[in-house]
C-alpha cells in the first residue's frame, strides 16, 4: 500500500509538472495534465494516506470533548507546578 501511495504521488506529480511544461505549445492537454495531476494528488493519493495512516487508532482521543480537555488541564497544572 506505501508503494502504491507513493507511485501515485510522483506520477501526479509528473503529470502536473508535464502540464507546467507543455503549456505554450498545447494548452488545452496542459490543462488535462494538471488537473489530472491534482485530482490524483487530492482525491486519490491523500485519503490513500489518510486510511492507512489512521487504521488502528482511536479517534475518540483526538476528538475535543469534556474528558480531553480535563486531562488538557490537568497536564498544564502539573507542568506549570514543576517549574
Amino acid at each position: 500500500m506505501k508503494y502504491v501511495i507513493a507511485l501515485i504521488t510522483i506520477a501526479s506529480f509528473i503529470s502536473i509538472f508535464y502540464g507546467f511544461s507543455i503549456q505554450e505549445e498545447e494548452l488545452q492537454l496542459a490543462h488535462k495534465f494538471i488537473g489530472f495531476g491534482t485530482v490524483g494528488l487530492f482525491l486519490v493519493a491523500m485519503p490513500l494516506f489518510l486510511i492507512k495512516e489512521s487504521k488502528g487508532k482511536k479517534m475518540k482521543d483526538y476528538m475535543l470533548n469534556e474528558e480531553n480537555i480535563q486531562k488538557m488541564r490537568k497536564k498544564e497544572r502539573e507542568k506549570s507546578e514543576n517549574q
